[in-house]
């Protein structure tokens, strides 16, 4: 059973974490969604904690902060989006990952109505974005970046 508990926290890390996105990407959520949406993004994250690497939780911190900002949480919106900006930075994980974990810290801050915080994150994130080499991650932040920028 041992050898099959890495494969199980896998699969269930990456099956949560398609959830949230499932639950983000509707129109409309009902008040279990919302709660169903939050637990699925901290259990994926709990489950990458086991058998992830720097990058797994740099991506599920950022999922959690994603969610808390969305659901209206700016503080814990803003302490995930703090820790995956903390592990991308410490593991060297690149432009693409910084640039998120500042773009989740801007969201935080526009939700919290700082908006000298969101704009400090949102120049970071846009240099950030100008450093990757990788189109398709280049138009995923740059994309939510835009939104953000309005």
């Amino acid at each position: 059973m041992a050898a099959e508990e890495p494969l199980e926290h896998r699969s269930l890390a990456v099956s949560l974490f398609n959830r949230t996105w499932e639950l983000l990407d509707q129109e409309t959520r009902t008040h279990e969604d919302n709660a169903e949406m939050l637990t699925a993004a901290f259990a994926s994250r709990h489950h990458w904690r086991e058998i992830g690497e720097p990058r797994n939780f740099a991506i599920s911190d950022w999922q959690v902060s994603r969610v808390a900002a969305i659901l209206g949480y700016p503080d814990l919106a803003d302490d995930y989006g703090q820790r995956s900006l903390d592990t991308a930075s410490r593991a060297h994980l690149g432009p693409f990952y910084e640039g998120y974990a500042h773009e989740a810290l801007a969201r935080a801050a526009r939700l919290a109505g700082n908006r000298d915080l969101k704009a400090k994150h949102l120049d970071i994130a846009y240099d950030m974005l100008a450093q990757i080499d990788e189109v398709a991650e280049r138009d995923m932040l740059g994309a939510d970046l835009n939104e953000l920028r309005g």
